[in-house]
């Protein structure tokens, strides 16, 4: 993905994000629910590009008509405009109810000596999953856009701090690999993108909603290479208060086991691309990949 896609940063300014949180203390979601849902089509008409990749998302990749997939372009900003929403309230101090379907795998996983590397995606709101990290004892190394804006990093790393969460921001100079590496070495567990390039153009062709599209190898290369457990957390939105957690181990079928390295680390992406895509199949409207997903353009071996 170019990074002219896109930028990963949260829209607005700082004083007009930090606002939002003020207003959380004093107001209940679906207020600015409210409100958002009469932004939306202005943010659709100025964001062409992104308006565009999500409608194209409907055509292709769940086989809409022009109006159906119109009316699906602005629900899926809607939905979008609740998560990050949703992230406000949460520094502002609000709870949500989470349903944790998968919680027992894991805790097991959570609680066994060794390493492990937890998948996030552009779906739903990842974000959350810091309540459901709350009573774990290994810690977790998260890794986040740097370039995000002030207020969004500063209330995330004081809300993650209290959940056994450490920020690791990716930066061009690479420093956040040493992170990771020294994060597995303690036996600690690290979370990234399982479904976006950041800082590497490393990468493997799956198939995903009928087309090849590209998935970093980073993450799988990760888990073969350090022989640690692979899980997949999908935090989707159901309601206004109520989150559903998706914990999905990711492994290799008993044929996979016996390939060679590279191969291995490949057949984990697809599986991945294939959890995800069950996902996004179940809730059409909360895949926030503003860009086009499917451009394989030359995967880098």
């Amino acid at each position: 993905m170019d990074s002219k896609d896109w930028t990963g940063r949260t829209d607005g300014t700082d004083w007009m994000l930090r606002s939002l949180i003020w207003f959380f203390r004093w107001m209940p979601p679906r207020v600015l629910y409210a409100v958002m849902g009469l932004v939306v089509p202005f943010y659709m008409l100025l964001r062409r590009k992104s308006f565009l990749a999500i409608y194209h998302y409907y055509r292709q990749g769940h086989g809409c008509g022009r109006l159906r997939a119109f009316v699906n372009v602005y629900r899926n900003h809607y939905a979008f405009g609740q998560v990050i929403l949703d992230r406000f309230a949460v520094y502002a101090g609000r709870r949500f109810s989470l349903e944790i379907e998968g919680n027992e795998y894991y805790k097991r996983i959570a609680d066994q000596p060794g390493g492990a590397v937890f998948l996030s995606s552009h779906t739903g709101n990842f974000e959350l999953c810091g309540y459901l990290l709350n009573s774990v004892g290994k810690h977790l190394h998260a890794l986040v856009y740097a370039g995000e804006a002030e207020a969004v990093m500063e209330n995330r790393r004081r809300v993650w701090a209290a959940h056994n969460v450490t920020m690791v921001p990716v930066r061009d100079d690479l420093s956040h690999l040493f992170a990771i590496n020294a994060a597995l070495e303690e036996g600690d567990a690290v979370c990234m993108a399982g479904d976006r390039l950041l800082g590497s153009a490393k990468s493997v062709v799956c198939p995903f909603l009928g087309r090849p599209a590209r998935f970093p190898l980073g993450p799988y290369a990760l888990a073969v290479q350090r022989g640690v457990p692979l899980v997949a957390l999908f935090v989707m939105k159901e309601s206004a208060s109520r989150y559903h957690v998706y914990v999905q181990p990711v492994r290799l079928t008993a044929e996979e086991e016996a390939l060679p390295r590279r191969q291995r680390m490949e057949a984990l992406a697809r599986a991945f691309a294939a959890q995800m895509e069950r996902i996004v199949k179940q809730y059409p409207h909360q895949w926030f990949n503003y860009y086009d997903f499917w451009n394989t353009g030359s995967a880098r071996p």
